[in-house]
């Protein structure tokens, strides 16, 4: 069986400190630059899809056009249930 030494233990500690702190400064660094990039394409699919839903029809000044989603349906005048009045007990 090897034994593992205090110089490959004490590498093996440096390289792993190396990534970590390698990896926090790119991070300090580039982490904005990546950040605003990508906000500024999830900005512009948003812009998009809400361009192309309101690029329907144009309208004249001044004309009001009502577009309902909620169908036009004649209420029933059917009883559901019974109406029961409680009271209360003492």
């Amino acid at each position: 069986m090897h034994e593992a030494s205090f110089e490959s233990i004490l590498k093996t500690v440096l390289i792993i400190l190396l990534i970590y702190f390698g990896f926090k400064i790119f991070i300090k660094w580039f982490g904005p630059l990546i950040l605003k990039w990508f906000l500024k394409r999830v900005g512009q699919k948003f812009q998009q899809q809400f361009n192309g839903s309101t690029a329907q029809k144009s309208q004249k000044k001044g004309k009001v056009e009502i577009n309902s989603d909620i169908p036009k349906t004649s209420k029933s005048n059917k009883k559901v249930g019974e109406y029961i009045d409680f009271e209360e007990i003492d």
